[in-house]
């Protein structure tokens, strides 16, 4: 890139830096909030569109937070407006051979830990499937969130807590 590029969002090649570094974090980020990928692909997209369209007014070192923040007020108002609860997809049938036992222990256990996801605060749940699913750290999450390392910490308290409560054998 050339110096003079640097500093303008609206060169594609500075657009397309952006685009690829954060998609898809931001992607998950959103994913797990709606528990639905096309849902999540369209929040993205979205505010990728507006980042192009605001991008005489966007600095390269902001456009990581604007993405975050204009996705995460779609995901908001698409909460408001529908009050979407988080879904989970079922896995399709294994194709190795498992007793039944085992497939129906699977499948008990896999209820359990949706259902006790599906209870825990939003805040939790996304913090909790950022951290163990992403491997994201505290600070990355507090920073998608705008929270401090300690709210994300207690969040993480608060999650395992309960999972631990709610499912045996964990």
């Amino acid at each position: 890139m050339k110096a003079d590029n640097i500093n303008n969002v609206c060169e594609e090649e500075v657009y397309a830096s952006i685009f690829s570094t954060h998609s898809k974090t931001i992607f998950n980020y959103i994913y797990y909030k709606f528990g639905n990928e096309e849902k999540a692909y369209d929040a993205v997209q979205e505010a990728f569109i507006k980042l192009w369209e605001n991008c005489a007014k966007v600095s390269p070192q902001k456009a990581k937070s604007f993405v975050y923040t204009v996705a995460n007020n779609l995901y908001l108002n698409v909460i408001k407006a529908e009050k979407v609860r988080l879904k989970y997809k079922e896995k399709g049938p294994s194709t190795e051979y498992e007793s039944p036992e085992f497939i129906l222990e699977q499948q008990e256990f896999k209820e359990k830990l949706d259902n006790a996801l599906q209870a825990l605060p939003e805040n939790q749940r996304t913090t909790f499937l950022l951290n163990r699913i992403d491997g994201k750290k505290y600070a990355e999450i507090a920073e998608m969130e705008g929270v401090s390392v300690k709210a994300i910490e207690k969040r993480m308290h608060l999650a395992l807590k309960t999972l631990r409560e709610q499912i045996d054998g964990i």
